[in-house]
């Protein structure tokens, strides 16, 4: 299979739409007559400041993002923002909310117990992850500085289907996960943000999405590297950007556009994910993580109950050009994440693959 693409499952780094890697390669050497490549081009060069400008224009487009709303280019992780976002944001009232629905907004939450007092307005850890917390269930401190959630938990396969009510209290949510997979209405956050390594570009990108107002209020020993206020008063420039990201970016963002924006990629998401799900209900080998209304159109996580059926399944899978679909080793079994670039086919095709193993075995 060394010539062909497999079907990549992986949960991020993930697959890329083809047509923005063959953009990217065609121009790898010399960027439109430029003579040279975007990993070679200053980030303070008209070519690369136009680069820049044009992908964060079509991000602000494409998500329908108001003018009141800063759009930055870090290089932070998603992990590096479980701190920035107490170290900006705590400060105005010394706590903050958390809703523990999965691993990254576990460890965001210890994190954030560092700088402030935190309440836990929801932990699901007792039922192993399995289900998102209804509206009624969130105990929320209306004294907290912010609400802070995790819109999609990669290895779980939850995803919050409704964007939690916390009335005056400003919603935090890394979306990480399930960025650019549906609409959504900014105007309801005070941040949103994501590693661009599942939907947007390779890895090395964290993108933020901050209204207006929330910078400024940093503790006084906020490094100058996650000051909000810095940040958006050097335009993400206080120093070299990750400029190869936010160039594959705007032609991953070319390639959203081409198929319908947002709407388009949620209709996707649900096309692919409804097809897995209900391959592995009718199954009578695999059983689903996750509760039916809490499941993620991103990742989905199953297994057989043995685990090793479960490593024959994926040594199998990966033999059949269907990679990466071992389980995270805090929920073990299977996880197959199909993310905006997966194409139908890749998961139609797995779909034949989970039948035929179930029939074998």
């Amino acid at each position: 299979m060394s010539n062909q693409r497999v079907y990549n499952f992986a949960a991020g780094p993930s697959m890329l739409p083809l047509s923005a890697l063959e953009r990217a390669g065609s121009e790898i050497t010399n960027y439109r007559g430029s003579g040279m490549s975007v990993m070679e081009m200053s980030h303070r060069s008209k070519v690369f400041m136009d680069i820049f400008q044009e992908t964060r224009d079509k991000l602000r487009r494409l998500m329908n993002i108001p003018s009141d709303y800063h759009i930055l280019f870090l290089q932070t992780g998603a992990s590096g923002q479980f701190s920035a976002i107490p170290l900006n944001l705590i400060g105005k009232t010394g706590k903050a909310n958390y809703a523990v629905t999965g691993n990254f907004s576990s460890l965001a939450c210890k994190e954030a117990a560092r700088y402030g007092q935190i309440s836990l307005a929801a932990d699901m850890g007792e039922g192993n992850y399995c289900r998102i917390p209804r509206q009624e269930e969130l105990k929320l401190d209306p004294q907290a500085s912010y609400f802070y959630y995790c819109a999609n938990n990669t290895v779980f396969g939850t995803e919050w289907n409704y964007v939690p009510d916390t009335g005056d209290v400003p919603l935090v949510c890394d979306m990480s996960s399930d960025i650019l997979s549906m609409p959504v209405d900014v105007s309801k956050f005070g941040i949103l943000y994501a590693g661009a390594q599942k939907n947007m570009a390779p890895a090395g990108l964290t993108v933020v999405i901050i209204k207006d107002g929330l910078q400024g209020h940093e503790l006084p020993f906020t490094p100058l590297m996650m000051n909000y206020k810095t940040m958006i008063d050097k335009d993400s420039m206080y120093n070299t950007p990750p400029c190869w990201c936010i160039y594959m970016l705007g032609l991953t963002l070319d390639w959203v556009e081409e198929n319908g924006g947002v709407a388009g990629m949620e209709k996707l998401k649900w096309q692919r994910a409804n097809m897995l799900y209900s391959t592995l209900e009718s199954s009578r080998l695999f059983q689903l993580h996750a509760d039916k209304d809490s499941r993620s159109g991103m990742n989905v996580t199953f297994r057989t109950g043995s685990d090793e059926l479960d490593a024959k399944f994926v040594q199998e899978a990966t033999a059949a050009g269907f990679v990466n679909l071992k389980g995270h080793r805090k929920a073990g079994g299977m996880r197959a994440s199909i993310y905006n670039a997966m194409p139908v086919e890749g998961v139609e095709k797995l779909c034949d693959f989970i039948r035929l193993f179930e029939k074998n075995n």
